[in-house]
């Protein structure tokens, strides 16, 4: 049986597929291999995480999450999903400070691909490690930690440096939660962008580039009536309008834990239509949202036919050197697109070729054209820790110009 992403739409060449249940041989299949990816969830779009060699699956290692409480944080195994990490960090009184939609993924994939949630204040899920142990070429363990030269090229890697295996994440104390959803945020509200994004903990715009509604998820309860000239949902709402909400996290204000609402998606279910989608996302200046948006508002209608809907959302700037949103306070522009590559293909580039004056960089694990400019600093990083080649695949090498 072949091996694919969860959306199918790449099959894994790997020659051998491993599921090493300690970190000993986990060392021995590094050490003695050639050619070696790690895979996680198998949520990114693309092949990140592609091998003609090796590839390994942590899902046999050892899962227990030790929690320090006077540190405020977790060492957590890499291939743990939020979903499953979340409620072991609520029962003992901490929190993450985001998450992403979909709590389903990996800790290890998310944050190797620059995997975000959203919020104003909010950094990506990669800015939560303050250290990581990972296997390298030659089967030893290394550990980097915040503050050493090297960790800012670790933590946004896409597996191009070795095998992560645990991850150490910043905590915050739990809290509760309330999401809403509001409807018929018009074209014209865009003018009110910067205090609409500000008006919770997260917002998410949800948008058919026609109709959008609004996600927020605030500590405490809205109570203007007419909100920027929007209307409050009368029922759940899924994302996509025509989906049943049954599998989305509880809306209508209700409050709850940090991560029953942080997330559109419920941690104890699969979303609704789950794998039957291609994804790309556009991480743009804050300065250039507003005149980017109108942009696409504007070519509406040759999105639409490859389009299930987007998310627009804000996201704080970080410092890593991979990091979509090193180095500027950053918009994501986020578009579940059909499962059909020829229909999204030209929209796809379409929709590169209106955001290319606006300085986008691409969501690491979903679907892009246009590459970046690699940084001189992480291609010596992967030189110096990798020289040769094991962890690369036709992915880094684009990356890195080779």
């Amino acid at each position: 049986m072949t091996l694919t992403n969860w959306a199918g739409n790449t099959a894994f060449r790997a020659q051998n597929v491993h599921h090493p249940t300690s970190l000993d041989e986990l060392q021995r299949l590094v050490s003695a291999g050639s050619r070696v990816r790690a895979l996680g969830s198998g949520h990114s779009f693309n092949d990140v995480a592609d091998s003609t060699g090796d590839l390994v699956v942590l899902d046999r290692m050892p899962d227990a999450v030790e929690i320090d409480s006077a540190a405020a944080t977790a060492r957590v195994p890499a291939r743990m999903t939020y979903a499953r990490l979340a409620p072991i960090l609520h029962r003992a009184g901490f929190a993450l400070a985001n998450l992403a939609s979909l709590p389903h993924i990996s800790v290890a994939g998310s944050v190797a691909t620059g995997t975000h949630g959203s919020g104003d204040a909010v950094q990506g899920l990669a800015s939560a490690v303050s250290a990581l142990d990972l296997v390298t070429a030659d089967g030893s363990v290394l550990t980097l930690s915040r503050g050493d030269a090297d960790f800012p090229g670790a933590v946004v890697a896409l597996g191009a440096l070795g095998v992560v295996t645990t991850l150490t994440l910043d905590l915050v104390p739990a809290s509760e939660v309330r999401q809403y959803v509001r409807e018929g945020l018009t074209l014209d509200a865009l003018a009110h962008f910067d205090e609409i994004m500000s008006a919770g903990y997260s917002v998410s715009l949800f948008t058919d580039w026609r109709e959008t509604r609004v996600w927020l998820k605030r500590t405490d309860e809205l109570t203007a009536p007419d909100w920027y000239g929007t209307t409050p949902a009368e029922q759940p709402r899924h994302p996509l309008p025509a989906m049943p909400a049954d599998n989305c996290t509880v809306q209508l204000g209700i409050p709850g834990p940090w991560y029953e609402r942080l997330p559109h998606f419920r941690h104890d279910a699969e979303p609704s239509g789950a794998g039957d989608e291609l994804q790309s996302e556009f991480i743009l200046p804050r300065d250039h949202a507003v005149k980017a948006l109108r942009e696409l508002y504007a070519i509406g209608d040759r999105i639409r036919p490859a389009l299930q809907i987007s998310e627009v959302r804000s996201i704080a700037a970080d410092d890593l050197w991979l990091s979509p949103f090193r180095g500027r306070e950053s918009v994501g522009v986020h578009f579940t697109w059909v499962r059909d590559v020829a229909t999204v293909q030209p929209v796809l580039e379409l929709v590169e070729e209106t955001l290319a004056p606006f300085e986008p960089r691409p969501h690491w694990g979903k679907l892009f054209t246009r590459w970046p400019a690699c940084p001189d600093r992480f291609r010596a990083l992967v030189h110096r820790l990798d020289p040769g080649g094991k962890f690369a695949n036709d992915y880094t090498r684009i990356l890195l110009g080779e």
